[in-house]
């Protein structure tokens, strides 16, 4: 029972730090921005996204150095996506799944581009695992 709630303990961890870090770099700005010529944008600057991928970057890179590859890509891509589903469920026009499977499928392709680097970097890239 020890080792299996260690061995989750990682996974848990890399789904729950990506909502607390969406909700730290996103989840405060919920309006949108009107420009004089009658344009609007946002809710989200860029720098907010930025920050929230380069939060991220370094618990991603950290469990994939460990062997952790599928925690880092899956778990990472759980938090974000619940997190995104959360965020935008109040959009009547229902157009927010269409967001949110936009937010999985990149956050998924980017953290396994991300963790194949790192593993392949830091020669961990095998298949037995390590404990934590």
């Amino acid at each position: 029972m020890r080792r299996t709630l260690r061995e989750l303990t990682p996974v848990l961890l890399l789904v729950l730090l990506p909502i607390a870090a969406w909700a730290a770099w996103l989840g405060w700005d919920q309006h949108r921005d009107m420009h004089p010529d009658g344009s609007e944008s946002g809710p989200y600057e860029a720098w907010q996204v930025i920050g929230l991928v380069l939060t991220l970057l370094a618990p991603v890179c950290w469990a994939a150095s460990r062997r952790r590859v599928a925690g880092a890509v899956l778990g990472t891509t759980a938090g974000l996506t619940a997190a995104a589903f959360v965020d935008w469920s109040d959009d009547a026009s229902g157009l927010f799944l269409v967001g949110v499977g936009m937010v999985t499928v990149g956050s998924l392709a980017a953290t396994s581009l991300v963790s194949a680097l790192v593993s392949a970097v830091t020669g961990r890239g095998g298949s037995r695992p390590t404990a934590v």
